[in-house]
């Protein structure tokens, strides 16, 4: 084992919206922040074939359930972020305010550091502008969503949210990343951490694997940023037995319509939705890339469709699941569909059905289950306190397994309020 005795103020080890933002912040104040990373740091091409060994790998970034539900995530520098379609809906202040956890403050900041507006009426497709109308003209209260896009960088008729931008017009959180290296940070990229160093009931550092090697780094404060699945393994193994239970993973399908005349149907996906608070079910435009469609079209045995592309709508729907099942220790997901999970699903279809209907559509069907967003695996008031620190001293989480109730939305927005208000709190003398 290699055991350089390197010191650091602080090591976050995961790069997606959470720790990128700890990093970013703490490094601000002059602290020297180690970046652990278990991904790639290869330029943005915002292609399919890049995107692969990032998001679709089977046993890594791509887990199954035993219901056949597969769970995606993103591992590379800016995490998850880096395929996410740029949506900022606002963060649950007043469900965490629940948990003694204030982050309004931190929510008003991040306006500073990240693009939050809905896209100009020229950067709306023709597919979400459907959408949109038929809608409202329903009485659904539609509207455009927030995006994390940069409005001048973007392009007309453009599909690679889901890719990595290549343009820089979408935020990830690689914007944090190279604000963090600007201000000293170091980042080390193809890093698995297996552990936090415990000693008398704290934590001093990391060990980590790269390049087959096993090496040490210590730091006075520990940040586990690596998502809702990554961060309760390495807990795990750092003694806190009992990470990884009882979560949600926003279940999602989508439902598509053919409507004549519509064209390529390449734009900006979630561009305008429809939030049904009560029932936990979010609906919106997804106008996603070709071979994302043939993939979900093969999924449900659609193979005439799968090959026509053109004039397609296709409608999202996501929903607030119950908490429940398990994350084995590696990395598998064990955690069925309820019924009443189901039933949201079902409802939100129908919702969607209506809209296509509506706009003229005609071969409508649904895709299969799909699961985006695995968090609640390290709960605040379970096992993270209000400051998310952990059991022992100086070891700390801010990403999705932090939260501590499902509440079934993309919670970018939160967890950079999360990590601004972390960075606070280890920035002070006491801490």
């Amino acid at each position: 084992m290699k055991d350089p005795k390197t010191v650091f103020d602080a090591i976050v080890v995961g790069s997606g919206p959470g720790g990128a933002t700890v990093a970013m912040d703490l490094s601000k104040q002059g602290q020297k922040v180690l970046i652990l990373e278990w991904g790639d740091n290869d330029p943005k091409k915002g292609t399919f074939f890049s995107t692969l060994p990032r998001a679709f790998i089977p046993g890594k970034t791509l887990v199954m359930t035993k219901q056949a539900v597969p769970i995606v995530r993103a591992i590379t520098t800016g995490g998850s972020s880096m395929i996410f379609c740029g949506t900022a809906f606002d963060p649950p202040v007043d469900m965490l305010k629940n948990y003694g956890v204030d982050i309004s403050a931190e929510a008003e900041e991040m306006k500073a550091d990240v693009p939050m507006a809905p896209l100009p009426d020229e950067l709306m497709g023709a597919g979400p502008n459907a959408f949109l109308e038929s809608a409202v003209d329903l009485g659904y209260d539609a509207h455009k969503l927030n995006k994390f896009i940069y409005p001048s960088k973007c392009k007309l008729n453009c599909q690679r949210c889901m890719y990595g931008c290549p343009y820089g017009a979408k935020w990830d959180a690689r914007n944090f990343v190279d604000k963090a290296l600007e201000n000293g940070a170091k980042l080390i990229t193809r890093a698995r951490v297996k552990k936090v160093i415990i000693e008398n009931k704290k934590a001093v550092g990391v060990e980590y694997i790269h390049n087959k090697e096993t090496y040490r780094a210590y730091a006075p404060k520990t940040i586990i940023a690596a998502g809702g699945i990554g961060s309760p393994i390495i807990l795990r193994q750092s003694g806190m037995r009992s990470a990884g239970y009882d979560f949600f993973f926003d279940p999602l399908v989508f439902v598509y319509g053919k409507i004549k005349g519509l064209g390529s149907g390449k734009s900006v996906p979630m561009s305008s939705g429809v939030h049904f608070e009560e029932d936990g079910i979010v609906m919106t435009d997804f106008n996603m890339p070709q071979m994302q469609k043939i993939a979900f079209d093969l999924e449900v045995f659609k193979v005439k469709q799968a090959f026509s592309y053109a004039d397609t709508l296709p409608i999202m729907i996501k929903v607030r699941d119950e908490l429940g099942g398990a994350v084995s220790n590696n990395g598998w997901v064990n955690k069925p569909l309820t019924k009443a999970d189901k039933q949201k699903l079902d409802k939100g279809s129908e919702h969607a059905k209506r809209i296509l209907t509506n706009a003229g559509a005609t071969d409508i069907y649904r895709s299969w289950k799909v699961a985006a967003h695995p968090g609640g695996t390290v709960k605040i008031g379970e096992l993270v306190d209000s400051d998310l620190k952990t059991k022992f001293d100086n070891l700390y989480v801010c990403d999705c397994s932090v939260m501590p109730q499902e509440w079934g939305l993309p919670p970018t927005t939160t967890l950079i309020a999360l990590g601004k208000r972390l960075a606070k709190h280890l920035n002070r003398p006491s801490s």
